[in-house]
This record gives C-alpha cells, structure tokens and sequence, in this order.
C-alpha cells in the first residue's frame, strides 16, 4: 500500500515497452490470446493505434499498419487451421513485403517460422518469414524471468535497449537457420546468457513475452 501523500506507480505512468510503430496491427483470439494489457496501453497512451485482427477467422493485417504484433498463445491448439488460412498468412507476408515491422514474440514468434510440429509429429506449415521450426511433439518446459539486452541492429526498439519478460513455453526448437539474434537473454539472476531469437530484416521474434524496460 502507499504511504499518504504518495501515489503508487502503475505499468501506464511510464511507457513501459516502446512502440512498434504508429499504427499497430495486433493479433488477438484464443490462438493469440496472451498479451498484457498494460503493454496496448501504454502504446496506447504514447499515441500508437491498436488494430486488433484475428488470424484464426483467416483475418490478415490492415494495410495501412506500420507494424504488425504476434503475441503469445495457443497456435499448437490449431496449427492446421493457421496452415490453411491462407489471407492471414499472405497478409503477414505482404507486410513484410511493404516494410512492416513484425514482431512476434512465444506463439507468435512459432507462426513466423516456416513450420510448427503438432504434438502428434505432423508438422504444419506457417508464414515462413523466419527460418525456424517449432516442435511440440517432444515437450519441455522452459520457464522463468528473464533480462534481454537487443542486438539487432533492426529491431524495433535501438540495439542495446534492455528488457524485461518471461519465458513459459513447452515448444523445443527444431531449426533455427541463418538470421541475427534478437536478443542477448539471462535468466533472473543474471545467469545463464545466450543468444535468442532471430531478426531478419523488419520481421523479429522470440520465445520471450515482454512486459517491461529493465536497468
């Protein structure tokens, strides 16, 4: 509780985690469905319009974004309707095409590789604008806090920016192709570095959902 005469400090009273872009196209339904509140608004608040679409209604992103947003979620729970929703995938890549950046990060970050496992061993086509294979076939848990420091020069936020999120995903990677890290990641106790994620271009992602700057 605060003390009298103070106010307690709120995820808005500071932009928590800078904007993608202006005009943001954000993926929101039950296949994307985690993604902090706080984060839309605190974009919000700093200017930013929220466009939210939904890739499992075949949706693509508006063409007038500037950015495109994948959060976290639940794709392995439909990978082969994601597969078949061709609008939404050629969508993704459009933007991409015209420059948007798109970020994806756990779920989102999966969708943007080029396929996705299932738990049963089939493996399911995605938007491929990553070289990433995702598989839930052999499942492991990766949990905790973790520190990111960006080392892409073209990611959406300045090389060196620190962050702060989490890891909670069951996803082992199969593949990851030739592409620069987007992050340099420890865990909550300054441990552990490594190297994650990919950044090709305007199009990024990792496992890592995000929720703060860090020190």
């Amino acid at each position: 509780m605060a003390q009298s005469g103070t106010v307690a400090p709120t995820p808005t009273d500071t932009i928590c985690v800078p904007p993608l872009g202006q005009r943001i196209a954000v993926a929101q339904d039950t296949a994307f469905a985690f993604c902090y509140p706080h984060l839309l608004t605190a974009w919000r608040q700093a200017g930013a319009d929220i466009l939210p679409f939904s890739p499992l209604a075949n949706e693509a992103p508006t063409t007038d974004a500037d950015a495109v947003y994948l959060p976290g979620g639940y794709p392995e729970l439909y990978p082969a309707q994601l597969a078949g929703n061709q609008h939404f995938l050629r969508g993704l890549r459009d933007a991409a095409g015209r420059g948007c950046i798109i970020f994806g990060e756990c779920g989102g970050y999966m969708v943007l590789g080029e396929s996705l496992t299932d738990a049963d061993g089939k493996s399911h086509p995605m938007a491929g604008l990553l070289p990433l294979r995702t598989s839930f076939a052999d499942r492991r848990l990766y949990l905790g806090y973790r520190r990111a420091t960006v080392l892409s020069d073209n990611a959406p936020w300045s090389r060196g920016t620190r962050l702060a999120g989490h890891e909670f995903h069951y996803a082992t990677t199969q593949y990851e192709g030739a592409a620069q890290p987007l992050f340099q990641m420890q865990d909550a106790l300054g441990e552990n570095a490594a190297a994650v994620g990919l950044s090709i271009g305007n199009v990024c992602g990792s496992f890592l959902h995000l929720i703060d700057t860090a020190s």
